[in-house]
Protein backbone atom coordinates (compact mmCIF):
# COMPACT_ATOMS: atom_id res chain seq x y z
CA UNK A 1 0.00 0.00 0.00
CA UNK A 2 3.14 2.11 0.42
CA UNK A 3 4.01 1.55 -2.73
CA UNK A 4 0.90 2.07 -4.57
CA UNK A 5 0.65 5.79 -2.51
CA UNK A 6 3.80 7.07 -3.85
CA UNK A 7 2.91 6.23 -7.10
CA UNK A 8 5.20 3.31 -8.10
CA UNK A 9 3.81 0.77 -10.22
CA UNK A 10 2.30 -2.43 -8.45
CA UNK A 11 1.78 -5.41 -10.66
CA UNK A 12 -1.06 -7.55 -9.63
CA UNK A 13 -0.73 -11.04 -7.84
CA UNK A 14 -2.93 -13.97 -9.84
CA UNK A 15 -3.04 -17.34 -9.11
CA UNK A 16 -1.67 -19.69 -11.75
CA UNK A 17 -3.61 -22.42 -13.06
CA UNK A 18 -2.70 -25.69 -14.60
CA UNK A 19 -4.21 -28.78 -16.72
CA UNK A 20 -4.83 -32.07 -15.39
CA UNK A 21 -2.47 -34.55 -16.57
CA UNK A 22 -5.67 -36.73 -17.44
CA UNK A 23 -8.73 -35.10 -17.81
CA UNK A 24 -7.64 -31.93 -19.00
CA UNK A 25 -9.47 -29.47 -17.41
CA UNK A 26 -7.96 -25.99 -15.58
CA UNK A 27 -7.21 -26.21 -11.67
CA UNK A 28 -5.31 -24.88 -8.76
CA UNK A 29 -1.85 -26.57 -8.99
CA UNK A 30 -1.04 -29.41 -6.29
CA UNK A 31 1.69 -31.43 -5.77
CA UNK A 32 -0.25 -34.53 -8.09
CA UNK A 33 -1.09 -32.22 -10.78
CA UNK A 34 -4.33 -34.05 -11.07
CA UNK A 35 -7.67 -32.78 -9.85
CA UNK A 36 -10.46 -33.56 -7.53
CA UNK A 37 -12.36 -36.08 -9.25
CA UNK A 38 -9.61 -37.86 -11.12
CA UNK A 39 -7.87 -38.31 -8.18
CA UNK A 40 -10.81 -39.70 -6.06
CA UNK A 41 -11.41 -41.73 -9.07
CA UNK A 42 -7.90 -43.53 -9.40
CA UNK A 43 -6.65 -43.55 -5.32
CA UNK A 44 -8.70 -44.83 -2.20
CA UNK A 45 -7.78 -43.64 0.33
CA UNK A 46 -10.08 -45.67 2.75
CA UNK A 47 -8.77 -49.25 1.53
CA UNK A 48 -7.83 -51.23 4.30
CA UNK A 49 -10.07 -49.47 6.68
CA UNK A 50 -12.05 -51.69 8.52
CA UNK A 51 -16.10 -51.52 7.17
CA UNK A 52 -17.50 -54.37 9.67
CA UNK A 53 -17.65 -54.83 13.66
CA UNK A 54 -19.58 -55.93 16.45
CA UNK A 55 -20.46 -54.31 19.91
CA UNK A 56 -22.10 -55.96 22.70
CA UNK A 57 -25.19 -54.73 23.82
CA UNK A 58 -27.06 -55.94 27.25
CA UNK A 59 -30.81 -55.10 26.58
CA UNK A 60 -32.20 -54.80 30.31
CA UNK A 61 -29.77 -51.76 31.27
CA UNK A 62 -29.17 -50.43 27.89
CA UNK A 63 -25.59 -50.90 28.21
CA UNK A 64 -23.00 -51.73 26.00
CA UNK A 65 -19.30 -53.92 26.93
CA UNK A 66 -16.10 -52.15 26.46
CA UNK A 67 -13.86 -54.79 26.55
CA UNK A 68 -12.53 -56.38 28.91
CA UNK A 69 -15.42 -55.95 32.15
CA UNK A 70 -16.51 -51.67 31.40
CA UNK A 71 -19.87 -51.37 30.83
CA UNK A 72 -21.17 -48.16 29.39
CA UNK A 73 -24.78 -47.13 28.85
CA UNK A 74 -25.72 -45.01 26.05
CA UNK A 75 -29.09 -44.44 23.70
CA UNK A 76 -29.87 -45.28 20.21
CA UNK A 77 -28.06 -42.28 18.38
CA UNK A 78 -26.82 -40.62 21.28
CA UNK A 79 -24.05 -38.79 21.56
CA UNK A 80 -21.96 -41.03 24.34
CA UNK A 81 -23.24 -44.52 22.33
CA UNK A 82 -21.45 -42.58 19.21
CA UNK A 83 -18.19 -41.77 21.40
CA UNK A 84 -18.05 -45.91 22.19
CA UNK A 85 -18.34 -46.34 18.57
CA UNK A 86 -15.88 -44.22 17.74
CA UNK A 87 -13.60 -45.76 20.36
CA UNK A 88 -14.29 -49.10 19.38
CA UNK A 89 -12.84 -47.93 15.89
CA UNK A 90 -9.90 -46.49 17.62
CA UNK A 91 -7.45 -48.44 15.06
CA UNK A 92 -9.13 -46.24 11.93
CA UNK A 93 -7.43 -43.53 13.20
CA UNK A 94 -4.19 -44.22 13.18
CA UNK A 95 -3.87 -44.24 9.28
CA UNK A 96 -6.84 -41.16 8.63
CA UNK A 97 -7.70 -38.62 10.07
CA UNK A 98 -11.27 -38.16 11.65
CA UNK A 99 -13.17 -34.75 10.09
CA UNK A 100 -16.69 -35.60 11.18
CA UNK A 101 -19.02 -38.77 12.11
CA UNK A 102 -22.52 -39.27 12.45
CA UNK A 103 -25.10 -42.49 12.68
CA UNK A 104 -26.98 -43.25 9.72
CA UNK A 105 -30.80 -44.19 10.06
CA UNK A 106 -31.09 -47.98 11.05
CA UNK A 107 -34.45 -49.85 12.55
CA UNK A 108 -33.79 -50.48 15.88
CA UNK A 109 -34.57 -53.98 15.45
CA UNK A 110 -32.60 -54.82 12.98
CA UNK A 111 -29.38 -55.20 15.05
CA UNK A 112 -27.21 -52.57 13.43
CA UNK A 113 -25.57 -49.49 13.90
CA UNK A 114 -23.97 -47.40 10.53
CA UNK A 115 -21.36 -44.89 11.10
CA UNK A 116 -20.70 -42.18 8.40
CA UNK A 117 -17.35 -40.92 8.82
CA UNK A 118 -15.65 -38.10 6.87
CA UNK A 119 -11.71 -38.83 6.95
CA UNK A 120 -9.05 -37.37 5.43
CA UNK A 121 -5.62 -38.97 4.25
CA UNK A 122 -2.41 -38.14 1.94
CA UNK A 123 -2.57 -39.54 -1.50
CA UNK A 124 -0.27 -38.82 -3.93
CA UNK A 125 3.22 -36.96 -3.38
CA UNK A 126 1.23 -34.99 -0.31
CA UNK A 127 -2.05 -33.99 -1.79
CA UNK A 128 -4.60 -34.10 1.09
CA UNK A 129 -7.65 -36.15 -0.14
CA UNK A 130 -11.12 -35.97 2.15
CA UNK A 131 -13.46 -38.90 1.79
CA UNK A 132 -16.78 -40.63 3.38
CA UNK A 133 -15.99 -44.25 4.67
CA UNK A 134 -19.00 -46.34 6.06
CA UNK A 135 -19.03 -48.66 8.97
CA UNK A 136 -21.58 -51.20 9.73
CA UNK A 137 -21.35 -52.93 13.76
CA UNK A 138 -23.43 -55.59 14.39
CA UNK A 139 -24.83 -55.68 17.49
CA UNK A 140 -25.27 -59.00 19.87
CA UNK A 141 -27.04 -58.98 22.76
CA UNK A 142 -25.61 -60.30 26.31
CA UNK A 143 -26.61 -59.71 29.73
CA UNK A 144 -24.47 -57.78 32.13
CA UNK A 145 -23.11 -59.22 35.17
CA UNK A 146 -25.80 -57.12 37.44
CA UNK A 147 -28.70 -57.69 35.15
CA UNK A 148 -27.38 -61.39 35.13
CA UNK A 149 -27.63 -61.45 38.91
CA UNK A 150 -30.78 -59.74 39.33
CA UNK A 151 -32.43 -61.98 37.07
CA UNK A 152 -30.99 -65.40 38.24
CA UNK A 153 -33.45 -67.41 40.27
CA UNK A 154 -32.38 -67.08 44.19
CA UNK A 155 -32.76 -70.84 44.51
CA UNK A 156 -30.67 -72.37 42.04
CA UNK A 157 -27.42 -71.38 44.38
CA UNK A 158 -24.58 -74.25 44.52
CA UNK A 159 -22.88 -72.78 47.63
CA UNK A 160 -24.57 -71.38 51.10
CA UNK A 161 -22.72 -69.67 53.62
CA UNK A 162 -24.40 -70.06 57.31
CA UNK A 163 -23.12 -67.03 58.90
CA UNK A 164 -23.74 -67.28 62.96
CA UNK A 165 -22.67 -65.56 66.27
CA UNK A 166 -24.57 -67.12 69.72
CA UNK A 167 -25.08 -63.48 71.48
CA UNK A 168 -28.16 -61.97 72.39
CA UNK A 169 -27.40 -58.66 70.34
CA UNK A 170 -26.53 -57.81 66.33
CA UNK A 171 -23.97 -55.79 66.64
CA UNK A 172 -20.91 -57.78 65.06
CA UNK A 173 -23.29 -58.02 62.22
CA UNK A 174 -24.46 -54.81 61.73
CA UNK A 175 -20.33 -53.82 61.83
CA UNK A 176 -19.48 -56.78 59.35
CA UNK A 177 -22.31 -54.91 56.81
CA UNK A 178 -20.39 -52.22 56.66
CA UNK A 179 -17.30 -53.94 55.80
CA UNK A 180 -18.75 -56.18 53.44
CA UNK A 181 -20.25 -53.07 51.52
CA UNK A 182 -17.15 -51.50 51.60
CA UNK A 183 -14.79 -54.47 49.94
CA UNK A 184 -17.37 -55.66 47.82
CA UNK A 185 -17.17 -59.38 49.64
CA UNK A 186 -20.99 -59.67 48.75
CA UNK A 187 -20.92 -58.55 45.24
CA UNK A 188 -21.81 -61.97 43.83
CA UNK A 189 -24.13 -63.21 45.96
CA UNK A 190 -27.27 -64.40 44.35
CA UNK A 191 -29.40 -64.06 47.56
CA UNK A 192 -28.72 -62.65 51.11
CA UNK A 193 -31.39 -63.73 54.25
CA UNK A 194 -31.39 -62.60 57.93
CA UNK A 195 -31.56 -65.62 60.10
CA UNK A 196 -32.06 -67.18 63.37
CA UNK A 197 -28.96 -64.79 65.39
CA UNK A 198 -26.91 -64.36 61.92
CA UNK A 199 -27.23 -63.78 57.69
CA UNK A 200 -26.96 -66.64 55.05
CA UNK A 201 -25.30 -65.94 51.97
CA UNK A 202 -26.13 -67.59 48.89
CA UNK A 203 -23.76 -68.17 46.07
CA UNK A 204 -23.90 -69.59 42.09
CA UNK A 205 -20.12 -71.09 42.62
CA UNK A 206 -18.03 -72.47 45.35
CA UNK A 207 -15.46 -70.28 44.69
CA UNK A 208 -17.44 -67.21 45.37
CA UNK A 209 -18.68 -68.77 48.93
CA UNK A 210 -14.65 -70.38 49.50
CA UNK A 211 -13.37 -66.61 48.94
CA UNK A 212 -16.24 -64.80 51.59
CA UNK A 213 -15.57 -67.39 53.82
CA UNK A 214 -11.88 -66.72 53.98
CA UNK A 215 -12.71 -62.24 53.92
CA UNK A 216 -14.80 -63.28 56.92
CA UNK A 217 -12.26 -64.79 58.20
CA UNK A 218 -9.47 -62.22 57.80
CA UNK A 219 -11.97 -59.18 59.80
CA UNK A 220 -13.61 -61.84 62.70
CA UNK A 221 -12.16 -64.43 64.57
CA UNK A 222 -14.05 -67.65 63.09
CA UNK A 223 -14.08 -71.11 62.96
CA UNK A 224 -15.89 -72.68 60.09
CA UNK A 225 -16.61 -76.40 58.45
CA UNK A 226 -17.92 -77.20 55.66
CA UNK A 227 -20.62 -79.89 53.90
CA UNK A 228 -21.93 -80.66 50.53
CA UNK A 229 -25.11 -82.78 49.10
CA UNK A 230 -25.05 -84.53 45.93
CA UNK A 231 -27.69 -82.65 43.78
CA UNK A 232 -27.76 -85.21 40.98
CA UNK A 233 -25.15 -87.43 38.74
CA UNK A 234 -24.54 -87.97 34.89
CA UNK A 235 -23.04 -91.56 35.05
CA UNK A 236 -22.05 -91.44 31.11
CA UNK A 237 -20.36 -88.26 31.71
CA UNK A 238 -19.43 -89.08 35.44
CA UNK A 239 -20.17 -85.35 36.41
CA UNK A 240 -21.75 -84.67 39.77
CA UNK A 241 -23.71 -81.40 41.07
CA UNK A 242 -23.28 -80.69 44.48
CA UNK A 243 -24.68 -78.30 46.94
CA UNK A 244 -22.20 -76.94 49.41
CA UNK A 245 -22.45 -75.49 52.51
CA UNK A 246 -20.12 -73.53 54.96
CA UNK A 247 -21.17 -72.95 58.54
CA UNK A 248 -19.19 -69.84 59.85
CA UNK A 249 -19.34 -69.45 63.62
CA UNK A 250 -17.89 -66.12 65.04
CA UNK A 251 -16.41 -65.80 68.72
CA UNK A 252 -18.94 -64.66 70.71
CA UNK A 253 -17.04 -62.27 72.46
CA UNK A 254 -17.95 -58.75 71.56
CA UNK A 255 -16.52 -55.45 72.30
CA UNK A 256 -17.21 -53.86 75.40
CA UNK A 257 -17.34 -57.68 76.78
CA UNK A 258 -16.53 -57.81 80.63
CA UNK A 259 -14.12 -61.36 80.50
CA UNK A 260 -12.76 -63.56 83.54
CA UNK A 261 -10.40 -65.72 81.79
CA UNK A 262 -9.95 -69.18 82.51
CA UNK A 263 -6.87 -69.85 84.59
CA UNK A 264 -4.79 -71.60 81.16
CA UNK A 265 -5.93 -68.83 79.36
CA UNK A 266 -4.83 -65.84 81.69
CA UNK A 267 -1.37 -68.68 82.20
CA UNK A 268 -0.92 -68.92 78.36
CA UNK A 269 -1.36 -64.72 78.38
CA UNK A 270 1.88 -63.98 80.93
CA UNK A 271 -1.10 -64.39 83.98
CA UNK A 272 -2.91 -61.49 82.51
CA UNK A 273 -5.96 -60.59 84.12
CA UNK A 274 -8.07 -62.52 84.77
CA UNK A 275 -11.22 -59.91 84.82
CA UNK A 276 -10.35 -58.14 81.28
CA UNK A 277 -12.49 -56.36 79.34
CA UNK A 278 -12.42 -56.82 75.33
CA UNK A 279 -11.23 -53.31 73.96
CA UNK A 280 -11.45 -54.37 69.92
CA UNK A 281 -12.18 -56.79 67.67
CA UNK A 282 -10.68 -58.04 64.38
CA UNK A 283 -8.78 -61.30 63.41
CA UNK A 284 -7.92 -61.14 66.90
CA UNK A 285 -9.17 -60.29 70.41
CA UNK A 286 -7.72 -57.46 72.11
CA UNK A 287 -8.04 -58.34 75.77
CA UNK A 288 -7.18 -55.18 78.27
CA UNK A 289 -6.57 -54.95 82.04
CA UNK A 290 -8.35 -52.22 83.33
CA UNK A 291 -6.61 -52.18 86.90
CA UNK A 292 -2.79 -52.21 85.37
CA UNK A 293 -3.46 -51.36 81.75
CA UNK A 294 -1.69 -54.78 80.79
CA UNK A 295 -3.04 -55.67 76.84
CA UNK A 296 -2.54 -59.00 74.83
CA UNK A 297 -4.15 -60.44 71.92
CA UNK A 298 -5.91 -63.77 71.10
CA UNK A 299 -6.20 -64.96 67.45
CA UNK A 300 -8.68 -67.45 66.57
CA UNK A 301 -6.37 -70.54 66.69
CA UNK A 302 -5.74 -69.52 70.47
CA UNK A 303 -9.43 -68.56 71.16
CA UNK A 304 -10.82 -72.12 69.71
CA UNK A 305 -8.77 -74.18 71.65
CA UNK A 306 -9.75 -72.87 74.92
CA UNK A 307 -12.94 -71.40 74.28
CA UNK A 308 -14.64 -69.19 76.97
CA UNK A 309 -17.68 -67.32 76.85
CA UNK A 310 -18.40 -62.99 78.22
CA UNK A 311 -19.14 -62.68 82.07
CA UNK A 312 -21.31 -59.66 81.05
CA UNK A 313 -22.49 -58.39 78.04
CA UNK A 314 -22.95 -54.47 76.80
CA UNK A 315 -26.40 -55.06 77.49
CA UNK A 316 -26.03 -54.82 80.87
CA UNK A 317 -24.25 -51.93 81.38
CA UNK A 318 -25.32 -49.60 84.07
CA UNK A 319 -24.96 -46.06 83.93
CA UNK A 320 -22.89 -44.19 87.20
CA UNK A 321 -22.55 -41.03 88.24
CA UNK A 322 -18.74 -39.64 88.73
CA UNK A 323 -18.27 -37.91 92.17
CA UNK A 324 -14.35 -37.09 92.33
CA UNK A 325 -11.72 -38.86 90.35
CA UNK A 326 -7.80 -38.90 91.25
CA UNK A 327 -5.81 -39.36 88.38
CA UNK A 328 -2.87 -41.94 89.67
CA UNK A 329 -0.63 -42.39 86.50
CA UNK A 330 0.21 -40.34 82.88
CA UNK A 331 -1.82 -41.17 80.02
CA UNK A 332 -0.34 -43.82 78.50
CA UNK A 333 -1.09 -45.21 74.94
CA UNK A 334 -1.76 -49.04 74.58
CA UNK A 335 -2.74 -51.04 71.59
CA UNK A 336 -3.75 -47.83 69.87
CA UNK A 337 -5.60 -46.26 71.94
CA UNK A 338 -4.81 -43.83 75.27
CA UNK A 339 -5.53 -44.69 78.67
CA UNK A 340 -4.96 -43.44 82.13
CA UNK A 341 -5.42 -45.00 85.80
CA UNK A 342 -7.11 -43.07 88.32
CA UNK A 343 -9.51 -43.80 91.29
CA UNK A 344 -12.93 -43.14 90.71
CA UNK A 345 -15.86 -42.41 93.10
CA UNK A 346 -19.05 -43.15 91.94
CA UNK A 347 -22.47 -43.86 91.99
CA UNK A 348 -25.23 -45.65 90.05
CA UNK A 349 -27.21 -43.11 88.27
CA UNK A 350 -30.49 -45.00 89.58
CA UNK A 351 -29.61 -44.75 93.52
CA UNK A 352 -28.44 -41.06 93.20
CA UNK A 353 -30.45 -39.20 96.17
CA UNK A 354 -32.19 -42.40 96.75
CA UNK A 355 -29.20 -43.90 99.27
CA UNK A 356 -25.88 -43.41 100.49
CA UNK A 357 -23.55 -46.21 98.19
CA UNK A 358 -21.20 -44.94 97.34
CA UNK A 359 -18.34 -46.83 95.25
CA UNK A 360 -14.27 -46.44 94.92
CA UNK A 361 -13.03 -48.25 92.09
CA UNK A 362 -10.07 -47.89 89.67
CA UNK A 363 -10.58 -47.17 86.28
CA UNK A 364 -8.93 -47.34 83.41
CA UNK A 365 -10.73 -43.63 82.59
CA UNK A 366 -8.90 -41.40 83.48
CA UNK A 367 -8.08 -39.11 81.27
CA UNK A 368 -11.85 -38.83 80.05
CA UNK A 369 -14.22 -38.83 83.18
CA UNK A 370 -14.50 -35.80 85.08
CA UNK A 371 -16.20 -35.09 88.61
CA UNK A 372 -20.17 -34.60 87.52
CA UNK A 373 -19.80 -36.89 84.11
CA UNK A 374 -21.05 -40.11 83.50
CA UNK A 375 -20.10 -43.40 82.82
CA UNK A 376 -21.05 -46.72 81.81
CA UNK A 377 -20.15 -49.98 83.57
CA UNK A 378 -20.96 -53.11 85.08
CA UNK A 379 -21.99 -53.38 88.34
CA UNK A 380 -20.76 -56.43 90.47
CA UNK A 381 -21.47 -55.03 93.95
CA UNK A 382 -22.98 -58.20 95.70
CA UNK A 383 -22.16 -60.24 92.77
CA UNK A 384 -21.74 -63.93 94.23
CA UNK A 385 -18.24 -65.15 92.69
CA UNK A 386 -17.67 -68.33 94.13
CA UNK A 387 -17.26 -69.92 90.91
CA UNK A 388 -14.93 -67.76 89.81
CA UNK A 389 -12.30 -67.94 92.91
CA UNK A 390 -11.47 -64.18 92.53
CA UNK A 391 -12.64 -61.14 94.32
CA UNK A 392 -14.56 -58.76 92.03
CA UNK A 393 -15.05 -55.08 92.57
CA UNK A 394 -17.90 -53.08 93.04
CA UNK A 395 -17.96 -52.13 89.60
CA UNK A 396 -15.51 -51.91 86.18
CA UNK A 397 -16.01 -48.95 84.70
CA UNK A 398 -16.15 -48.96 80.60
CA UNK A 399 -16.66 -46.12 78.63
CA UNK A 400 -18.02 -42.21 79.25
CA UNK A 401 -21.34 -41.77 78.93
CA UNK A 402 -23.30 -39.06 77.13
CA UNK A 403 -27.00 -40.58 77.18
CA UNK A 404 -27.98 -36.79 79.14
CA UNK A 405 -26.43 -34.96 76.49
CA UNK A 406 -28.31 -36.89 73.79
CA UNK A 407 -31.34 -36.61 75.16
CA UNK A 408 -31.32 -32.98 73.96
CA UNK A 409 -30.89 -34.10 70.44
CA UNK A 410 -33.04 -37.23 70.57
CA UNK A 411 -35.08 -37.73 67.07
CA UNK A 412 -32.95 -34.99 65.24
CA UNK A 413 -31.22 -36.52 61.66
CA UNK A 414 -27.56 -37.09 61.52
CA UNK A 415 -25.62 -35.46 58.88
CA UNK A 416 -24.33 -38.64 57.86
CA UNK A 417 -25.61 -41.90 56.85
CA UNK A 418 -24.58 -45.89 55.97
CA UNK A 419 -25.46 -47.87 53.67
CA UNK A 420 -27.42 -51.36 54.25
CA UNK A 421 -26.93 -54.70 52.16
CA UNK A 422 -30.18 -56.03 49.70
CA UNK A 423 -31.36 -58.52 52.06
CA UNK A 424 -34.92 -60.38 52.64
CA UNK A 425 -36.01 -59.67 56.07
CA UNK A 426 -38.41 -61.85 58.15
CA UNK A 427 -41.63 -60.40 57.84
CA UNK A 428 -43.40 -63.02 60.39
CA UNK A 429 -45.56 -62.10 63.76
CA UNK A 430 -41.54 -62.98 65.60
CA UNK A 431 -39.77 -60.50 62.96
CA UNK A 432 -41.85 -57.62 63.24
CA UNK A 433 -41.40 -58.10 67.58
CA UNK A 434 -37.83 -57.89 67.05
CA UNK A 435 -37.74 -54.94 64.55
CA UNK A 436 -37.85 -52.97 67.79
CA UNK A 437 -35.34 -54.26 69.45
CA UNK A 438 -33.16 -54.59 66.01
CA UNK A 439 -33.61 -50.26 65.78
CA UNK A 440 -32.19 -49.88 69.11
CA UNK A 441 -29.06 -51.79 68.64
CA UNK A 442 -29.24 -50.00 65.65
CA UNK A 443 -28.66 -46.98 67.06
CA UNK A 444 -26.43 -48.18 70.03
CA UNK A 445 -24.34 -48.79 66.93
CA UNK A 446 -24.33 -45.61 65.09
CA UNK A 447 -23.33 -44.08 68.54
CA UNK A 448 -20.31 -46.08 69.01
CA UNK A 449 -19.48 -44.95 65.60
CA UNK A 450 -19.64 -41.34 66.61
CA UNK A 451 -17.66 -41.93 69.91
CA UNK A 452 -14.72 -44.31 68.64
CA UNK A 453 -13.02 -43.10 65.77
CA UNK A 454 -10.89 -46.30 65.24
CA UNK A 455 -14.65 -47.42 64.64
CA UNK A 456 -15.38 -46.17 61.62
CA UNK A 457 -11.81 -46.44 59.95
CA UNK A 458 -12.44 -49.15 57.73
CA UNK A 459 -16.40 -47.83 57.37
CA UNK A 460 -17.55 -45.66 54.27
CA UNK A 461 -19.87 -42.94 55.95
CA UNK A 462 -22.08 -40.41 53.50
CA UNK A 463 -22.91 -37.70 53.46
CA UNK A 464 -27.09 -37.42 54.52
CA UNK A 465 -28.28 -35.04 51.58
CA UNK A 466 -31.77 -34.64 53.94
CA UNK A 467 -30.00 -33.58 56.72
CA UNK A 468 -30.87 -29.59 57.21
CA UNK A 469 -28.76 -27.90 60.45
CA UNK A 470 -31.18 -26.15 62.88
CA UNK A 471 -30.43 -23.31 65.05
CA UNK A 472 -29.99 -25.18 68.54
CA UNK A 473 -27.21 -27.79 66.52
CA UNK A 474 -25.34 -24.37 65.20
CA UNK A 475 -25.42 -23.00 68.25
CA UNK A 476 -23.93 -25.85 69.93
CA UNK A 477 -21.44 -26.64 67.12
CA UNK A 478 -20.07 -23.05 67.72
CA UNK A 479 -20.27 -22.80 71.46
CA UNK A 480 -17.48 -25.22 72.21
CA UNK A 481 -16.64 -26.86 75.45
CA UNK A 482 -16.98 -30.71 76.30
CA UNK A 483 -19.92 -31.48 73.65
CA UNK A 484 -21.67 -34.79 72.54
CA UNK A 485 -18.85 -36.42 70.11
CA UNK A 486 -19.73 -36.15 66.09
CA UNK A 487 -18.09 -37.55 63.14
CA UNK A 488 -15.91 -34.64 61.41
CA UNK A 489 -17.54 -33.79 58.13
CA UNK A 490 -14.14 -34.73 56.43
CA UNK A 491 -14.63 -38.02 56.67
CA UNK A 492 -17.87 -38.29 54.67
CA UNK A 493 -17.90 -39.39 51.54
CA UNK A 494 -20.20 -38.01 48.57
CA UNK A 495 -22.96 -40.58 48.13
CA UNK A 496 -23.26 -40.95 44.22
CA UNK A 497 -26.46 -41.77 43.37
CA UNK A 498 -26.92 -41.18 39.80
CA UNK A 499 -30.32 -40.87 37.18
CA UNK A 500 -29.87 -42.50 34.20
CA UNK A 501 -28.87 -39.51 32.21
CA UNK A 502 -26.04 -38.59 34.61
CA UNK A 503 -25.37 -42.14 34.44
CA UNK A 504 -24.33 -41.89 30.50
CA UNK A 505 -22.90 -38.35 30.63
CA UNK A 506 -20.61 -39.77 33.05
CA UNK A 507 -19.78 -43.04 31.36
CA UNK A 508 -19.18 -41.10 27.77
CA UNK A 509 -17.02 -38.75 29.56
CA UNK A 510 -15.00 -41.55 31.15
CA UNK A 511 -14.75 -43.11 27.57
CA UNK A 512 -13.30 -39.88 26.38
CA UNK A 513 -10.99 -39.31 28.09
Amino acid sequence: MELGASGMFVPVQTVGTVLCCICGVAMAPNPANMCVRCLRSRVDITEGLPRHGAVVHCPECRSYLHPPRTWIRADLESKELLAFCLRRLKPLTRHVRLVHAEFVWTEPHSKRLRLKLRVQREALHGAILEQSHLVELTVHDQLCPACSRAQANPDQWSAAVQLRQHVSHRRTFFFLEQLILRHGAAARALRISEADRGLDFFFGSRSHAVKFVEFISGVVPVRSRSDKQLVSHDPKSNIYNYKHTFSVEICPICREDLICLPPKVAQALGNLGPLVICTKISNSVALLDPFTLRSAFLDASQYWRAPFKALLSSRQLVEYIVLDIEVESSEVTVGGSRYSLAYAQVARLSDFGKNDNIFTVRTHLGHLLNPGDYALGYDLYGANSGDLEIDLPDAVLIKKSYEEKRRNRSGKARPWKLKSLNMDVDNTSKGRADEEKRNTEYEEFLRDLEENPELRFNISLYRNKDYQPSETSEMASTAGGDDVPSVPLDELLADLELSDGEEENDDAGSMME
